[in-house]
């Protein structure tokens, strides 16, 4: 769990409201779920027949599979883009951050950021000022 209060003054460069950074963070969080859906279309495409049991009611899996990973692509790419409009260097572990729920002594001991706790933080309320900007 981060070390930040959900709630940012009014006053902030960052500021967005409470619900909707809680909505924002959710949204992140299902980053792991849609890199493991869009690998498993990405097999079944490969056996049509899997596919066809695992989608019956569509007429054509093919291009249920081909919309549906799509889908998670752009989610996932959404998220992606907002990490590196926040920080170009900092980026993966901003990722790390917001999808996995990392605080920055988790990141840190890991993954050896190359920042401040303040420096980071501040970069983590911007990735949510930009994708809450972005997911409009």
């Amino acid at each position: 769990m981060s070390d930040l209060k959900p709630t940012l003054s009014k006053k902030s460069k960052y500021y967005i409201e409470k619900h909707r950074y809680y909505e924002l963070k959710h949204f992140c969080l299902q980053y792991p779920i849609w890199q493991k859906a869009y690998t498993a279309i990405d097999g079944l495409i490969k056996r049509p027949y899997d596919l066809e049991k695992f989608k019956p009611d569509i007429e054509d899996p093919t291009a249920w599979a081909a919309i549906a990973r799509t889908n998670y692509r752009n989610k996932m790419e959404l998220v992606e883009q907002a990490a590196i409009a926040t920080d170009s260097e900092l980026y993966k572990y901003i990722l790390v951050g917001v999808t996995e729920e990392r605080t920055y002594d988790q990141i840190k001991a890991r993954l050896e950021i190359p920042c401040s706790r303040e420096t980071y933080y501040d970069r983590y309320r911007k990735f949510f000022y930009i994708l809450n900007k972005t997911r409009e």
